[in-house]
């Protein structure tokens, strides 16, 4: 059986791999680098669902009624996986303006 703090750290591991990957395509959008932008995204787009399935785990657990202990770690990594959630779809505005930017500069 996997110990409540194991799961917990999947979220939050997963949680700030969707991050990093989604900041890592707004600065390839900044240098015009738009394929390797939505190849991050769909990277970040991964680990997010690999994220939200502990998470979904642990909430269909709780309806069974096995009550997950809510712990600090617990709140700290939903905030995590909010924050991943946040980023990404900030990333993808600022794609999309950074693909406008371009294209009225005269590039592709």
């Amino acid at each position: 059986m996997v110990k409540n703090e194991e799961i917990i750290m999947g979220i939050i591991m997963h949680g700030g791999n969707a991050r990093s990957a989604a900041m890592r395509a707004m600065v390839a959008a900044k240098k015009a680098s738009f394929a390797e932008a939505e190849e991050l995204i769909e990277e970040a787009n991964t680990a997010l669902n690999k994220a939200h399935r502990i998470q979904t785990d642990l909430i269909q657990a709780e309806s069974r009624g096995e009550n997950p202990e809510i712990s600090l770690l617990m709140v700290h990594a939903q905030d995590h996986l909010m924050n991943a959630m946040t980023i990404i779809d900030l990333a993808k505005e600022i794609i999309d303006l950074n693909k406008k930017v371009t294209k009225l500069q005269g590039g592709n």
